[in-house]
């Protein structure tokens, strides 16, 4: 694989090196300078939180932790990397890896944060607004000129043939984590008995994840984002939802699985194999052209065909949709767009940089344009237990079977949530 990898990374850098000086020409540019970012310590402490280096800078580099680091794209010379490297006995020292894609960039290390010196017409590209307090001055050139910075974040709404194979691998590591969650929640293992199983498995820090793991067990399982871990189990035992990932070269995947306790009614994991399937036909409709606001409509029609057929809903599968009881059972989107960032950047704009937001009775999904290829998605239905979403539904009248949801208040809720991948002439789950 590795031999494939540095092959598809050179091809990656090469096709973003043509992508910026055809929009240095647009937009009459003599460099763009991206700058990595740095940490600020926390208020009144000398501790710093983790640092994840800008997207477009990582979208060059797997240097996903390069602080005080800068990139120089010109228009003729090889593009010019001045990666902090400070001589240090504090901490290690960054070092570059010995791989073929160091050879594309002229790298200078750097001990001390510094500025490149750039002339011209330039656009600076980060947050540069941040080295205004620390020990630089703020090189030449304009911050983040919004018609550029709309047309970089397009740049990533479609990954190169390396950009996927990344996604691909970071999906296997966490599916392995997950496996090792699952095992642990079957040995009785409380929430922070799991995170660690897996990290463990998916070989990551916890610094490293791509976002806060959520390992909640019963209830917990209906907080979208709950993000504690409990040091003890719970006396029963109803049900466990991860949503986890692993970030490879940059890369990060996002994925989530449910799994039924032994003191789980047994319609709870019914229902979960319903999510499921209902995940599965969704992905089965992911192609080229294809409104990915279609697929949230799709994922309500198809949620109230299955809180009918599970009988928690007396009433037609249209009118639990069209009376919002879907909505309370499922608040949140269908998917983003995945990538650097797990909610990867242009999700709510039209290929233009125009604005489209979600629509008025979806105000929480994150992505709102027609599929193409190249884009990454995630899909992510859910079925929750949430009292405060389903209480306010006690006096509408509305026909839900009160005391089989009673019943399932203590298991929290299902989410299923793989990868996938918009190809030429369909789709690719990277999550398989």
């Amino acid at each position: 694989m590795a031999q494939t990898l540095d092959r598809l990374q050179q091809d990656h850098i090469q096709r973003l090196l043509a992508a910026y000086r055809t929009l240095m020409q647009q937009h009459g540019l003599d460099a763009i300078a991206l700058y990595s970012g740095h940490a600020l310590p926390h208020y009144g402490d000398d501790q710093y939180p983790n640092f994840k280096a800008a997207g477009h800078f990582v979208h060059w580099s797997p240097l996903f932790e390069a602080q005080h680091s800068w990139l120089v794209i010109t228009p003729n010379a090889k593009p010019r990397l001045l990666l902090h490297a400070p001589t240090d006995f504090w901490h290690l020292t960054p070092t570059l890896p010995d791989e073929p894609w160091v050879g594309e960039f002229d790298v200078e290390l750097v001990n001390e944060p510094a500025t490149p010196a750039l002339q011209g017409n330039v656009a600076l590209i980060g947050d540069v607004d941040a080295l205004q307090q620390g020990p630089v001055a703020l090189p030449h050139g304009e911050a983040n000129p919004p018609a550029l910075v709309a047309a970089l974040d397009e740049l990533r709404m479609h990954k190169s043939a390396y950009e996927i194979a990344c996604l691909r691998e970071a999906n296997r590591l966490a599916m392995a984590g997950h496996e090792a969650a699952q095992a642990a929640f079957a040995g009785a293992g409380a929430e922070l008995d799991i995170q660690l199983a897996y990290l463990g498995a998916s070989r990551q820090r916890e610094s490293h994840v791509p976002y806060d793991n959520i390992v909640g067990l019963n209830q917990h399982a209906g907080v979208l984002h709950y993000q504690h871990y409990d040091l003890h189990p719970p006396a029963g035992r109803y049900s466990l939802l991860v949503d986890a990932g692993r970030r490879f070269r940059g890369y990060c995947s996002d994925i989530t699985r449910t799994w039924a306790g032994p003191d789980a009614p047994t319609l709870f994991a019914e229902l979960i194999k319903a999510v499921h399937e209902l995940k599965d036909t969704l992905i089965a409709r992911i192609a080229p052209d294809v409104d990915y606001v279609e697929l949230q409509r799709a994922m309500h029609r198809q949620l109230g065909e299955i809180l009918v057929r599970h009988d928690l809903y007396h009433g037609s599968a249209s009118d639990c949709v069209a009376s919002g009881v879907t909505r309370a059972f499922c608040p949140h989107g269908v998917g983003h767009s995945l990538g650097i960032q797990v909610h990867d950047i242009a999700g709510l704009k039209a290929p233009d940089a125009t604005p489209a937001p979600p629509p008025e009775e979806h105000p929480a999904l994150r992505l709102t344009r027609k599929l193409t290829p190249g884009m990454v998605v995630t899909i992510e239905p859910g079925l929750y237990f949430i009292p405060m979403l389903l209480d306010p539904l006690r006096d509408t009248g509305a026909p839900i079977n009160w005391p089989l949801v009673e019943q399932l208040m203590p298991c929290g809720g299902i989410r299923i949530e793989d990868n996938v991948a918009v190809t030429d002439t369909g789709h690719d789950n990277l999550t398989l």
